[in-house]
């Protein structure tokens, strides 16, 4: 779940900028066979993502199990509650405590660290005896996906400039991966065997970390370095000359950074200070602008689709005894299969198709699909078929409306399909584009936190709703829901693509006074 990190590590980005003309940035372009190291070492980070994937979507599987008769830990609805929800509480304390961490330690370091967590949560799981284990597990594991944001800085610091765009949109890739592993896993699976094999995934994990180089930026930045960063680079580039000229860039960034740094303790707290000033327009109307979008994220319930689909699925369909053409562990793999291949398409369409074409996209496709489904619902519902209970697995179905099911399916899959192109991934990448570079990290951590709150929050009340409120209303509520969010997006939510730290920065201040780019 996109957009973190500290914010030293983008000041590469807007370095570059200034110090590297059209003219020098042809001599660093780098041919992609000169380039696998830091391919393979970015993805060797990034698989440490893969885990938050899975403990966002190990519920839809882990708790249709345990609520099966011949399951040996016995849960309720509150219960499940929190195993779907504790996961996602404990994040934002992981999201606010790597930044310092990574600062101090080390990149690398600090992403071997992050696979403690989820060696520990799932080693909780297996011999888990009662729920609270589970609950321990959880939240453990947790803390480690808020930890797992390191991962995308690590790669944006290793990354040349021609590649970076397409490593780091390999977040998304990996973490809907994990989700696509769970689903596939769910099908045949215990969950007991399930978690032995995200254990292994985590070591696999831990071990790779050990062989690439700690980042070149933070060597020389934070531990003024120098063999160490060249050695860094030197692992990176095979070619001598572009890995020279990689050096000789971070070492002018290392100077610039060093130039800007306040001499003392005091002048450094009210330089932060007077930087996260709520007053200050180009920092003020950022923050509303991502709250306001992770609020209208979060209230889309795709997050809720992802954490609960097998009992959504159940509760759409009945038992699906009846359906031949899909049934709910058939959809789930098609949802974690949307998910997987609409983050590429997204991480190659992203450099061409700007974030408000595509967020307006996202919104217009959940509107119509949403609206749909509560329609269709609502019209074709079996009037002497009775309101499914959430601990309910079975049910008689009427085999004449057998293919309501399906097509009402057919139309979540969808649902999360045009989500899965905007809002559910746009929102996080926002977070490295309108806050401004000198604080990003803080307010970057910040954000997050309040987004992982917010879905917590979501995903705890999700079955509550759910018995109390017909599913086809809420269907129609969410359709509502995403018109909000398409107008907000309209006249509030600025261009990015293409656009430098301080083209954004100027829109913010001419809204000020009235003036737009435009």
């Amino acid at each position: 779940m996109d957009l973190k990190g500290n914010s030293k590590s983008y000041e590469e980005n807007d370095c570059n900028n200034a110090l590297v003309d059209k003219g020098k940035q042809s001599k660093l372009e780098l041919h992609w066979r000169h380039s696998v190291k830091q391919i393979l070492a970015a993805c060797i980070a990034h698989s440490l993502v893969i885990q938050v994937g899975i403990n966002m979507t190990f519920s839809a599987v882990l708790l249709p199990q345990l609520r099966d008769e011949n399951s040996e830990i016995k849960i309720n609805i509150y219960q499940a509650s929190w195993i779907a929800s504790i996961v996602t509480a404990s994040l934002p304390l992981g999201a606010l405590t790597i930044g310092v961490l990574m600062d101090k330690f080390g990149r690398k370091k600090m992403c071997m660290l992050t696979a403690v967590p989820f060696l520990a949560s799932w080693m909780l799981h297996y011999f888990a005896t009662n729920v609270w284990y589970i609950y321990v597990g959880r939240m453990i594991a947790g803390f480690g996906g808020g930890l797992s944001t390191v991962a995308i800085v690590y790669v944006s610091e290793i990354s040349h400039l021609k590649y970076r765009p397409m490593l780091l949109t390999f977040n998304s890739v990996f973490v809907t991966f994990g989700i696509l592993l769970t689903y596939v896993l769910g099908v045949g699976l215990h969950w007991t065997t399930m978690v032995m094999v995200f254990f292994v995934l985590a070591a696999l994990s831990t071990v790779g970390l050990c062989f690439i180089p700690e980042s070149p930026y933070w060597l020389m930045v934070f531990k003024n370095d120098k063999l160490a960063c060249a050695k860094s680079v030197e692992w990176l580039y095979k070619d001598a000359t572009v890995a020279e000229q990689q050096y000789e860039a971070i070492t002018r960034i290392a100077h610039h950074t060093d130039a800007d740094r306040p001499n003392t303790d005091q002048s450094q707290f009210l330089g932060l200070k007077d930087q996260l000033s709520f007053k200050n327009p180009i920092v003020r109307t950022p923050m509303i602008i991502l709250l306001i979008l992770f609020v209208f994220q979060q209230l889309s319930s795709a997050y809720v689709i992802l954490f609960y689909a097998v009992d959504i699925f159940r509760k759409i369909g009945g038992s699906f005894m009846y359906i031949g053409l899909i049934d709910e562990f058939s959809a789930l793999i098609l949802l974690g299969s949307i998910r997987f291949f609409m983050a590429i398409i997204l991480a190659i369409i992203s450099n061409k198709m700007g974030r408000r074409v595509l967020m307006f996209c996202s919104a217009v496709g959940m509107i119509a699909t949403s609206f749909a489904l509560g329609m269709y619902m609502h019209l074709t519902r079996s009037t002497h078929v009775d309101s499914i209970n959430y601990n309910t697995t079975h049910q008689n179905f009427d085999a004449t409306n057998e293919s309501n099911g399906t097509i009402a399916v057919v139309l979540v899959l969808c649902y999360i399909c045009f989500s899965s192109c905007g809002w559910l991934i746009i929102p996080w990448t926002l977070i490295g584009e309108l806050l401004p570079v000198k604080v990003r990290g803080v307010l970057g951590g910040v954000m997050v936190s309040i987004a992982y709150i917010l879905m917590s929050i979501i995903v705890k009340k999700a079955p509550f709703v759910m018995q109390a409120v017909p599913l086809e209303f809420i269907f129609l509520g969410l359709s509502v829901v995403n018109v909000c969010g398409l107008i907000f997006i309209y006249f509030f939510l600025p261009e990015t693509l293409g656009k430098s730290f301080n083209d954004i920065a100027n829109h913010f201040s001419k809204r000020r006074n009235g003036v737009t780019d435009e």
